[in-house]
């Protein structure tokens, strides 16, 4: 007996959004050992952040042709491939190859949230919505569990291995995405084009901005959406060479912190989502985690001698308050977006968005070059993101009907 259609598309675009987590995160989990591979400083792994978030923002400007003319599945296909080929490109010792295979990374991982909202969009059960939207987010964090367990210990024998298994694991991802395409990309615009042309168009590059613009509040929703990302894009990227470089904490046990994070998200995402779902909506947990979220920031500075398990159960608050927001920002997008335009909503709800994940690591990066010790940099970070992430919807009314 088959399965009803939106389990399958929550079942693909949960291994999609695992696989593409899986690969986002190899970086900042093997940033001692990659940095050092690479002959850069250890502060350079937010430059390799930010180049992965640049690509991820180029698709979701001009890839809309792609989830068009192919579908959404095979677009997530598509990004997976590329994510595979920018991940080989981090074998080679060379700064301006690794930038490139960052880009890749950045480009293959486009395609998640538009494709994704498309195809759960269409067949979510109505009254479960942000629970659905909620648990393919949890995909997120799940995938950086299996890194930050799998990953360390590979690098540890060596790290072309590490980096070969997470190419050839998306490689796997991609092809098994393949089961369910024939039951959801049912809706494919044969007539669009995929040429340079079409990507580059206007009317293309413009789309996703004037679907921000024509739902009122969408726009705040995006840039408290660009605070928290500023805050998790920080954390995530830095985390791991923290603890490795100001705690002494070896790689292996670094990663298993790093894993109880990813660890707290999955549960924490699906439990928020299952919150809104209660409450009707995202808002208000929104407006608490921005405050909680600033807090942990600032408090990751003040972290002392600890004992393991005070870090472990601080990195599963983390988890919580400073990762699992995203579901949340999704699916409220999608409630007030405009009827009919939740895919180019999403393109440009999630590129505001994703401005955040570039200017965390880029920033935090620059306030270690700057001079800044680890503390005062957490404790900027945590401020800027408290405010940047509460002020844009501390005022936001409902909507009034669910798009």
């Amino acid at each position: 007996m088959s399965l009803p259609l939106w389990q399958v598309a929550l079942a693909t675009t949960i291994l999609v959004q695992t696989a593409n987590s899986f690969l986002a995160r190899m970086p900042a989990i093997l940033a001692p050992d990659l940095t050092r591979a690479l002959s850069v400083p250890p502060e350079a792994i937010g430059v390799l952040s930010a180049a992965t978030m640049a690509g991820s923002i180029l698709f979701l400007v001009a890839g809309m042709p792609l989830i068009l003319r192919t579908g959404p599945i095979r677009a997530l296909q598509v990004g997976l491939a590329l994510g595979a080929a920018g991940c080989l490109m981090l074998m080679l010792p060379l700064w301006g190859t690794a930038l490139l295979g960052a880009f890749l990374m950045g480009l293959g991982y486009g395609p998640s949230a538009p494709a994704a909202s498309n195809v759960l969009q269409r067949h979510a059960p109505a009254a479960h919505r942000n629970l659905v939207f909620s648990a393919k987010q949890a995909g997120v964090p799940l995938g950086g569990v299996i890194a930050g367990l799998l990953l360390p210990p590979l690098a540890s024998a060596d790290l072309g291995l590490a980096i070969a298994a997470a190419a050839l694991a998306v490689a796997a991802a991609a092809f098994a995405a393949q089961g369910g395409r024939a039951r959801i990309d049912t809706e494919r615009h044969a007539g669009e084009s995929l040429s340079l042309a079409a990507f580059l168009s206007r009317r293309n590059l413009l789309g996703p901005f004037r679907a921000v613009a024509a739902s009122p509040g969408l726009l705040r929703i995006a840039l408290s959406g660009c605070g928290f990302a500023i805050g998790q894009g920080a954390w995530f990227a830095f985390l791991v060479t923290y603890l490795v470089l100001e705690k002494g904490y070896d790689l292996a046990l670094a990663g298993l912190v790093f894993a109880l994070t990813q660890v707290a998200g999955v549960f924490g995402r699906i439990g928020l989502g299952w919150l809104s779902d209660r409450l009707g909506s995202g808002l208000r947990t929104l407006r608490l985690l921005a405050v909680l979220s600033g807090a942990t920031l600032a408090a990751t500075g003040l972290a002392g001698p600890w004992p393991f398990w005070a870090v472990g159960l601080f990195a599963l608050l983390g988890g919580v308050t400073v990762s699992s927001w995203n579901g949340l920002v999704l699916a409220e997008i999608a409630r007030f977006a405009a009827p009919g335009r939740i895919a180019e909503a999403t393109s440009g709800g999630v590129l505001v968005t994703f401005l955040g994940y570039i200017v965390g690591p880029a920033g935090f990066a620059a306030l270690l070059a700057a001079g800044l010790p680890w503390g005062a940099a957490f404790a900027a970070a945590g401020a800027l993101v408290g405010a940047a992430a509460l002020l844009p919807i501390a005022r936001l009314a409902e909507p009034r009907a669910a798009a």
